[in-house]
């Protein structure tokens, strides 16, 4: 399972006062992510085929309680007590706390969590009831239709402020690196580990930082795991993260590099490719692709001059 943000990742205006995070890779297999209902935060995980969510973030949002755990507890021993099956509604998988970190934390699947709100008196259990319903069925149908997963991602960053033009290159960025990840699945790539290696590999030769200092460089807080750097980037920096990663899917199918060891020296060739756009861009500007700022930044800049 990866935990990135559509972030994703890991992850758009929804009724309700909803808002979904994704992923921001758009796999077909998200892993961490959150979801908010009536402002409160409701982690997720993709896993066996359908959403599992966070129980005692579900507890807190019916009960608008900050002791969600307590009540959890005591409701877990009230449930065993009454003979309800545990062990086959909740599950403990790994979830991202405030501290950035991941821990075992109690979840349940749909099904469990509409048992779960009928035995918490709360006037928020059916609005809930529909926010769960309407989660399940929206990621059904961006299995069948993967475009719309793009359209909730375009709202999330209409929403946010980003302007048309950042938007189409940061979706079609996400189109470049599904193309690529998909390469390295076809080619005996494992997940996670090995494709953010390939992907720092990619990050140093495009921009002469790993993805740590680029961050780094951003002002990004290294505790907050779901801050994703693209959705940080300027338009530059997408556009050089696009030609990198293209050009190394383009050179592993003419190469057919295969495993691990392959693909690396394949990811420091596409992001070479980059880098030299980039330096050359760089000595006829005389400026740095590589910014503290992003598109949210210059939007900002620039409504404060024109005011």
């Amino acid at each position: 399972m990866t935990a990135e943000i559509i972030s994703n990742n890991d992850s758009n205006a929804q009724p309700n006062n909803l808002i979904q995070s994704t992923n921001s890779s758009q796999s077909n297999k998200p892993g961490n992510s959150l979801a908010i209902f009536e402002g409160k935060q409701i982690r997720k995980i993709w896993f066996k085929e359908e959403w599992w969510f966070s129980v005692v973030d579900i507890v807190e949002a019916l009960t608008e309680s900050e002791r969600g755990r307590k009540y959890w507890a005591d409701l877990k021993s009230k449930l065993i007590e009454e003979g309800f099956e545990l062990s086959d509604k909740i599950g403990q998988l790994k979830l991202m706390s405030a501290d950035g970190k991941y821990y075992e934390t109690d979840c349940t699947n749909t099904e469990g969590a509409f048992r779960l709100i009928q035995s918490i008196p709360s006037k928020k259990a059916e609005p809930f009831k529909l926010w769960l319903a309407k989660t399940g069925y929206e990621r059904i149908k961006e299995i069948e239709n993967p475009e719309l997963a793009q359209d909730r991602a375009k709202q999330y960053y209409e929403l946010k402020g980003y302007p048309k033009e950042w938007i189409d290159k940061r979706l079609r960025g996400i189109a470049v690196r599904q193309a690529l990840t998909e390469e390295w699945k076809n080619r005996g790539v494992k997940e996670n580990t090995e494709f953010a290696i390939l992907t720092n590999e990619i990050s140093k030769a495009t921009f002469g930082v790993n993805i740590k200092e680029h961050k780094q460089i951003k002002g990004l807080n290294p505790k907050f795991q779901n801050q994703n750097l693209r959705d940080n980037m300027n338009d530059l920096e997408l556009i050089f993260s696009m030609l990198g990663e293209a050009s190394t899917t383009e050179i592993a199918k003419s190469k057919n590099a295969l495993g691990f060891k392959e693909n690396k020296l394949v990811a420091k060739q596409g992001g070479s490719i980059a880098g030299n756009a980039r330096k050359e861009l760089e000595q006829k500007t005389n400026k740095k692709v590589v910014s503290e700022s992003n598109a949210l930044d210059l939007i900002k800049k620039e409504k404060k001059l024109i005011e």
